[in-house]
């Protein structure tokens, strides 16, 4: 609505600045002259004032039934005055209207609301991205043994469905036929698969990976996990409050100062020189220069700036509010996996039998695995390609459930899997290999092992979540900056000490149940803090719009895009930094134009008021106009500034 009715109104604006006598005298020229061109400038005025300043009269309404006047109340009242007086200062002989005045002023107010709601949250998309998580459908089977399709809403408790390879659970509930690997980062946030066997939970919206199982329904409905993060995400929403702009507190006290003003000039001209036209000159000069151009400008372009300069380092800011909270940050709580660390597996070590080199047992491990979509198949592969290995030629690949896999290479034949593998063999592990396992265990990483002839041990993998290199600077920024460090995860106590005290992180939160994350958040918060949340699994969200600040990581699941207030598009921990900085530098260029637009006030009042008057000097509306232009300029001047700042950390 901003936008359309600024530019129709700055189309009809171009005319009535053209042919007002006021900008011909001041820049030299005479506009064409026809029939019916003197009524250009005013009827083309009025047209701008109906329809570009009628939104403000609106609001100032608002602002009238609450008795809290503020930047609406302020336009209006300027716009108002300059209308009627210029109205009738066509009637009025020794008066010269300020149509153009009328018109630049609305155009300013319609251009910085424009800005200003672009760069507010649209509304949150949170809840329905994660409904999409849901099946529509499921297939429950019949009595007879059968299956049938049905809608999710019509599954009741104890029906037992069918989830195939690749399908979405579509209810909470147990496990009793089939064995599998179910994906549950979109709840959990653990990069892991989880197997699953008779016996075995399953949750809603989760996504079966490798084999069939079949589900007896425990919950339906509002009662599943997947049900209670949405609950969580939407009572996270409304109690989030809103924060009054500095720019509104301003223009409140000067709509107080501006009446005071021209009450006070009223009378003290009618008692120096009586009742005239000179009098309602004054107050009118006083009353709409009163008029906030700069004021209506000073944030909305600090922040329209802001979101530009964000948005080239990585930052899409969604919630002004929240980015200009940041500044105040004492604390930042990040999820683990997948924030502080890249939310999938990697080899973090390697141990050989004394025959065997670390090259060979890449070699062959990556060969063995090179066909295999599984994380930890691609992360042994990853790993050898990083250390520029290339994989052994295999054949007679075979898969066995629950136990890894086997293949030929060079004749001879390899298995790799984890301890239940070496257990089915019964084969002794080497004491350097034994050792090697058991520090790893210690650190909650999973063991690979990679098995020669069936009879001997020659490799141990050790694999974990692999931390992110930027993790490590982006928390010894935060520290310099004063800013305390949260860790929340649901992984054990012994890898979450062994994340937070390689990072060097104030405080961890582990085993953390989804449902139990804002909890976290809500926990710092009452003990004073001012908390930045930054996550990217939907068991982040609530969390995320819990938080003072909510930090998505931009790879993240969309519904952790959707909750938060500020996305991280490169998956940076730094980023965390940079819009810190950005947030402060922003803050320190709204004041100083805040400044600006009032100090102008509180210069251009007195003059206006005709304080000056007995030495000479007096303020004409039309000069005042011009200052208040100037004023303007300047402000926007100031705000482009902020595209030069440095965000780069220092490594």
């Amino acid at each position: 609505m901003f936008r359309r009715r600024f530019w129709v109104s700055l189309v009809l604006s171009i005319p009535v600045i053209v042919f007002s006598e006021f900008i011909q005298d001041v820049f030299g020229y005479t506009a064409p002259s026809f029939p019916g061109s003197v009524w250009i400038t005013p009827v083309l005025a009025v047209i701008v004032f109906a329809y570009g300043g009628v939104p403000f009269l609106s609001m100032a309404r608002t602002e009238l039934k609450t008795r809290e006047p503020g930047m609406m109340m302020l336009i209006s009242l300027a716009i108002s005055v300059a209308f009627v007086y210029s109205v009738a200062s066509l009637f009025l002989p020794g008066t010269t209207p300020f149509f153009w005045e009328l018109v630049t002023l609305i155009d300013i107010m319609l251009l910085g609301h424009w800005i200003e709601m672009r760069s507010v949250r649209a509304a949150s998309g949170a809840l329905d991205e994660l409904a999409k998580l849901m099946p529509d459908t499921a297939e429950r089977i019949t009595e007879s043994g059968d299956t049938e399709e049905v809608p999710v809403s019509k599954l009741g408790e104890d029906d037992v469905v069918l989830v195939r390879p690749g399908a979405s659970v579509p209810a909470d509930g147990e496990v009793v036929e089939g064995e599998s690997s179910v994906d549950e980062s979109m709840i959990t946030g653990e990069s892991r698969p989880v197997g699953k066997e008779p016996g075995s939970e399953v949750v809603a919206g989760t996504v079966n990976q490798d084999g069939s199982l079949r589900i007896k329904i425990t919950k339906t409905g509002e009662e599943t996990t997947l049900a209670g993060i949405m609950r969580l995400v939407d009572e996270a929403q409304k109690s989030k409050s809103r924060t009054q702009l500095l720019a509104d507190k301003a223009a409140g006290w000067l709509f107080y100062v501006a009446l005071g003003v021209a009450a006070i000039t009223a009378v003290a001209w009618v008692v120096a020189t009586g009742y005239n036209i000179t009098v309602l000159e004054r107050v009118v000069t006083v009353l709409v220069i009163a008029c906030p151009h700069a004021l209506g400008l000073a944030v909305p372009l600090v922040v329209a700036i802001n979101t530009s300069t964000a948005a080239k380092n990585g930052m899409l800011i969604r919630d002004r509010i929240a980015m200009e909270e940041s500044r105040n940050l004492d604390t930042v709580m990040f999820d683990k996996t997948g924030t502080l660390t890249k939310g999938e597996q990697g080899v973090v070590g390697v141990e050989t039998a004394s025959d065997w080199s670390e090259e060979r047992a890449f070699e062959v491990a990556a060969g063995v695995e090179g066909d295999s979509e599984h994380m930890i198949a691609r992360a042994i592969r990853d790993a050898a390609q990083e250390r520029d290995i290339q994989r052994a030629s295999v054949s007679n690949f075979e898969n066995f459930r629950g136990l890894g896999v086997r293949a030929t290479v060079d004749g001879e034949t390899v298995h790799i899997g984890g301890p239940n593998l070496i257990e089915k063999f019964g084969i002794e592990r080497s004491d350097d290999i034994a050792a090697f396992a058991e520090e790893a265990g210690s650190n909650a990483e999973t063991v690979i092992y990679l098995v020669h002839d069936e009879s001997e041990v020659v490799a141990a993998f050790a694999l974990a979540d692999v931390i992110r290199e930027e993790s490590r600077q982006a928390i010894e920024a935060l520290h310099a900056m004063d800013i305390e460090v949260a860790m929340l995860t649901g992984d054990s106590e012994d890898v979450a000490r062994a994340v937070s005290e390689e990072l060097g992180i104030d405080q961890y939160f582990a085993e953390v149940l989804p449902e139990e994350k804002d909890t976290k958040v809500e926990q710092l918060q009452s003990e004073g803090k001012l908390v930045a949340m930054v996550g990217d699994g939907v068991n982040d969200a609530p969390a995320l719009t819990r938080a003072d600040v909510g930090i998505a990581i931009g790879s993240g699941t969309d519904v952790a895009i959707e909750s938060g207030d500020i996305i991280l598009v490169d998956n940076n921990p730094l980023d965390v930094v940079r819009l810190i900085r950005l947030s402060k530098a922003s803050y320190r260029k709204m004041q100083e134009n805040l400044v600006w637009a009032t100090g102008y006030n509180v210069f251009a009042l007195p003059l206006a008021a005709g304080i000056l008057a007995p030495i000479g000097i007096l303020l004409s509306p039309a000069i005042g106009a011009v200052f208040m232009s100037l004023s303007t300029i300047i402000v926007a001047i100031n705000a482009r500034r902020l595209r030069n700042i440095n965000l780069s950390v220092a490594a």
